[in-house]
Parts: structure tokens; sequence; C-alpha cells
């Protein structure tokens, strides 16, 4: 979403010129490209305008270090004034009561009923017990929808199809929870437009009739400066706790991101970047000034990292390196657990250095399908022993997979080096080291 924004930046902090001090005469060239990055990505005009101004104060007068360029140090300031602007810290959800009552609102089809889903994936893997209420009982599906992401996740869900009154739904699923010992409920609402004057009171009632501990305001990013326009007026009626923002992933420009929080003066608590469950993250505003401006963002990428990965898997793993015994059945164990992570765009995105290297070009999404149907297309004894696969072998295999034999051999290829590699650390000692530097087969390549 951020790649247009970042490269204009990256661009803007290139032209500034000057050594000893940021003047007003090297900075004013600068700051106005910053200032016309911010709004070609659909940020307020009057914040866009604000956070520029602030980056001039800032920055006027402040001596250069002798290691560091003013570019450098201006990209500092910008970093910080982002920061600033979205929040500068991340706000927890809070999750008081007994049971602890979280109410979703939002717009239709900004993607509530999916990030209600993702909402109690993540606090099921914090160890709490969670119930979600389908109280959409205007939408067809919904129930149903929810329903399926529930079975997806193991958590269970509560409805009343025949039921239209969302507000004992939600009351009667409460008296379920107490009754079961869900300590979390999660309501899921109609989507709703703010100039609809009879939906806005159901929400409103729902919201004073459940007192919730948290509401949250889903907004679609992609729909820009609308979404925080819409966030205000429901603001002034609801009075939400925090918002989450929703298709983070696409191929918007984000200026909705940056200027929801100053705007409404709500912080966003949690951003969705894919449709998995475990595409959800806590919004950290520095980490996304980091990742605005092309700096990565290596804490987010270990904590989907650490998710993502099975310990007990991940074990059994190191021990097959040491016994030099690894084989496809356990890289495609792998591939599946790196998959849980993320679009391969979006993880990238977070390796310093790695988006601004990685601009322009055409990442495939699906990457890994190749690899996986040739994996599959191999016999279990094959994928266990991998030295028995010979040419005759591998046209059997590339024709099941639908691929070329050069693929194939290609994979092979890859394998093996790998291989080799993993035995060579194995015996320095260092198998472990060498498991973290590991890329796929076949990762990146087209």
């Amino acid at each position: 979403m951020f790649d247009n924004l970042s490269l204009k930046l990256d661009r803007a902090f290139k032209t500034l010129k000057g050594t000893g001090k940021i003047t007003e005469i090297n900075v004013a060239s600068t700051v106005k490209e910053i200032r016309r990055a911010l709004i070609d990505a659909d940020v307020n005009y009057k914040v866009a305008k604000e956070v520029t101004d602030k980056i001039k104060d800032e920055a006027m007068g402040r001596d250069v270090l002798i290691s560091v360029s003013p570019g450098q140090l201006l990209v500092k300031i910008t970093q910080e004034e982002l920061t600033k602007l979205m929040g500068g810290s991340k706000v927890d959800i809070k999750l008081s009561g007994d049971p602890a009552v979280i109410l979703i609102s939002g717009l239709q089809g900004s993607g509530k009923t999916t990030f209600t889903g993702k909402l109690g994936n993540l606090l099921k893997k914090q160890g709490r017990q969670v119930l979600l209420v389908a109280c959409d009982i205007y939408r067809p599906a919904a129930i149903d929808q929810l329903k399926v992401l529930g079975e997806q996740i193991g958590v269970e869900v509560y409805a009343e199809p025949e039921n239209k009154n969302a507000l004992q739904i939600a009351n009667n699923a409460i008296a379920y929870a107490k009754k079961t010992g869900k300590k979390t409920v999660v309501v899921d609402t109609a989507g709703r437009l703010a100039v609809d004057e009879q939906m806005m009171k159901e929400i409103e009632e729902l919201k004073k009739a459940l007192n919730p501990s948290e509401t949250l305001f889903v907004v679609d990013s992609m729909t820009g400066q609308d979404a925080v326009n819409t966030a205000r007026t429901f603001d002034e009626r609801l009075n939400f706790d925090g918002v989450v923002l929703t298709k983070l992933d696409g191929d918007t420009r984000g200026g909705a991101a940056i200027s929801i929080r100053h705007v409404v003066n709500k912080p966003i608590k949690f951003i969705s970047t894919g449709e998995k469950m475990e595409n959800l993250d806590v919004f950290h505003p520095d980490r996304m000034a980091q990742r605005i401006l092309g700096m990565g963002d290596v804490i987010s990428l270990v904590e989907r990292a650490q998710q993502a990965f099975d310990e007990d898997e991940a074990k059994r793993i190191n021990a097959k390196i040491r016994q030099n015994n690894f084989n496809f059945d356990d890289f495609l164990s792998q591939l599946e657990q790196v998959k849980k992570m993320g679009n391969i765009k979006d993880l990238i995105g977070m390796i310093p250095g790695m988006g601004k290297a990685m601009k322009g070009l055409d990442i495939d999404e699906n990457s890994f399908k190749p690899i996986e149907a040739i994996i599959r297309s191999m016999t279990p004894h094959e994928r266990q022993n991998p030295d028995v696969i010979n040419g005759s072998r591998r046209k059997r295999i590339a024709d099941g997979a639908g691929r070329n034999i050069t693929e194939v051999n290609n994979l092979m290829k890859q394998f093996d080096d790998m291989r080799k590699l993993m035995k060579k650390m194995n015996q320095m000692g260092g198998a472990k080291q060498a498991l973290g530097r590991m890329v796929p087969p076949g990762m990146g390549r087209r």
C-alpha cells in the first residue's frame, strides 16, 4: 500500500544538499516534496501541512554529525513526526468484565466479519476462552460466514438464525458465555451507513445495553480519506475506543492509515493485511513509520515467525538436520509454515533495505505453488528419499505436476545444494544458525 509513498519520500530525501547544518534554504524544497508525497498518498491536506511544518521546524538548525548526512537526519526527523502523527505508541484493547465484551462496528463491506474471526483467533492464541456472536441479521450468509471462520480457528460461534433482534441475540450470547465460562465475547454487527438513522440507532442501543469494554470501528483503508470522514461521523454517535484498518495489503495510497489517528483522535489498534486468519497485526506507529520510510520492520517479522512456526516441529526439523536426514516432506512442512506468515511481498517489505531493492519487481504471490505441485507429485518414498529420484522419475514427476522437466531439475539441484550446506554447517556445529539463514529453493524466482 505504501510503495508509491515510500518511493516519493526516498526521492525527496535524495534532493537534500548541504553540509554541516540543515538550513531553511536546503530543506525548503525537500519538505515541499514530502508534503506533496503525503497529499498524493491521500493524506488530509491540513494534516500533511501540519506534519511537514513540524518536520521543517524540528530540522532547522540541527547540527549534522560527521557520520550523518543532512538527508539521513531529515529521514530520522520525518520518522519521528510520522510516528507522533499515527499515535506515538501502540494502544492495547481493554478486556475488562466477566465476560469482556468487544463490539465490532463499521460500514458495509469494510471487513467486519473477517476481522471478528481474526480477532477471535488472536485472543485464543493468547489463552482466552472466546465466543464469537453473529449479530448481522441483515446481510445474507453473514451468519454462515462467521460460522465457517469459527470452525477454521476452533472458536465457538453463537447464532440465532431465526431471531431478527440483534440486541436480544447479543444479550442471550452473553448469558451463554457466562454459563459456559467464556471470558471474552466478540460481537459482529451489521454494516451500516452513517446516513441510515435506523441502523445507527441500533448500534447505539447495542453499545448502551452491552456496555462493552471495547468498541472497535472497522475501516476499509482502500477508501482513503472517505474512511477518515466516516470514522469521524461514527465516532460522534458511538464514541468508539479504537480503529481497525483492513485491506492494508491493497494497491491503494494508504493516506487513511497516516491521518485517521490525527483527525479522529482515536488510536489505530489493529491492521489487517490479508484474508488468512493469521493476517492481523497489533498497530505500532513507530514500526509503520519505519516501513513507510523503507527501514523495514524486523520486530514484526520475528513476531509473525514466532506465531507461525510450531516449536515442536522446529525441534523435529533441527534433529533431522543434525542427522543429515532433511527430506522433501520436511521442506514441504517448512513451506506451509512460511505461508502462514503472510504474503511474500509484505514479508520482504519488513526486511530493512529490501523494500527499496524490490520496488518495481513483480513478486508472484503464487510462487510456491509450482514447487508444491512438484513435491506433491512425488511418491511418499521419493519425498522421504530424494536420492532415489533419477531421470525417469523426474519425467514422471514433471508430467504429474504439469511442469516442465527443467523446473524439476532446478528444484532438485537447489534442494541438493541446500542439503550440502546444511551438512557442512552441521559439521561445523552451526546447524541452527544455518537453518536461520536458509532461503527455500525457488523462493522469489520466476
